[in-house]
């Protein structure tokens, strides 16, 4: 009688985000790893989310991908979960559900395509750490990065094309586009850090996917965190002016750091960087971020087959997007917790 083997997991991860304005000060806490957050801190955050809607929307917008990447994948070969890192559902408590689920093999999924210590390297300790929390063993597969791949890049290159379509054909060409990520601290350079490499990367993939020449696009950082260390720039809306001073007032931004619309498109783009824009009499243009944009699913789907077959040998037919020359190791050992603040 042939036994079928149980489902591989697959934990999609994300930052996580608070439910509600009440939410705030306990979701600060969490961030700031406790550390006290000054009442000024915590009612300019409160702001900031008020002016999106009161909460945010991360954990719904990576619901959705969650449950379109599991409606292409193998039901009986795939079971997909998703934990949060700074808020419910956590990580932590995901971990224990896939260990009372009998998942003893899984792959390990940050929704963010840039690999840095700073970043998805503790999401990673992070399911370590659950794994003794809920004293199971579960064979993890963890893919650190996918900033190169082909599906992504299309994707992020239809979002070009989407931007620039609000402008009439003939005035196109004078459209800067703008590409961007989250900002992060300098000292990541130092340490070698593959993070400033992947993301200019990635647009400079975009860029050519596009079709933009050279002189049409360029790249920047954005929402740099509140610590008073360097952090990697220009930044997004510092650098309208420097574009304001070549004669660009036509822009197009496309932040490839982030695959669906949260607090840092939804306000640090559409509202901060915005109000910047019209003070200087550029016209901004944000299409919409990735969310559960076809392409962008079917490159998540590539990427958990694709590694499948990589770690586990499993007989299944992955898409056509190979794996990304940043997971050559798609393991990696386990690496301290220390705080990072982004917000």
């Amino acid at each position: 009688m042939t036994t079928t083997p149980a489902p591989i997991g697959v934990l999609f991860m994300a930052y996580g985000g608070p439910d509600s304005l009440h939410d705030i000060p306990g979701y600060l806490a969490y961030v700031r790893a406790g550390r006290p957050t000054s009442r000024r801190m915590v009612a300019a955050i409160r702001r900031n989310y008020e002016q999106i809607g009161g909460s945010s929307p991360l954990l719904a917008r990576s619901q959705e991908q969650v449950q379109a990447v599991a409606a292409k994948l193998d039901a009986q070969r795939f079971r997909c979960y998703l934990g949060m890192r700074h808020w419910a559902p956590w990580i932590e408590d995901v971990i224990r559900q896939m260990i009372d689920d009998g998942i003893q093999r899984a792959i390990a999924l940050v929704l963010a395509p840039h690999y840095s210590r700073l970043s998805v390297a503790k999401y990673h300790a992070q399911v370590k750490e659950g794994l003794a929390m809920g004293r199971g063993h579960i064979d993890f597969c963890f893919i650190d990065g996918f900033h190169d791949a082909p599906l992504l890049i299309a994707a992020l290159a239809s979002r070009v094309e989407m931007g620039l379509q609000r402008w009439p054909a003939e005035q196109r060409s004078r459209v800067h586009v703008v590409f961007s990520a989250h900002s992060l601290p300098v000292r990541i350079i130092a340490q070698g850090d593959p993070y400033d490499q992947q993301v200019r990367e990635t647009a400079r993939l975009v860029a050519i996917q596009a079709g933009l020449s050279s002189d049409q696009w360029s790249f920047s950082y954005q929402s740099p965190g509140r610590s008073p260390e360097p952090w990697l720039g220009p930044h997004l809306d510092e650098y309208l002016q420097t574009l304001v001073a070549q004669g660009i007032r036509d822009i197009v931004s496309v932040p490839v750091g982030f695959v669906c619309d949260h607090v840092e498109t939804l306000y640090d783009i559409d509202i901060r960087v915005q109000k910047t824009a019209r003070a200087l009499g550029v016209r901004l243009e944000r299409p919409p971020a990735l969310n559960d944009d076809p392409q962008f699913i079917a490159a998540l789907v590539a990427l958990v087959e694709q590694y499948a077959v990589s770690r586990w040998d499993e007989s299944v037919t992955p898409l056509p997007s190979p794996i990304p020359s940043s997971g050559e190791s798609v393991i990696r050992p386990a690496h301290p917790n220390p705080h990072h603040e982004y917000r």
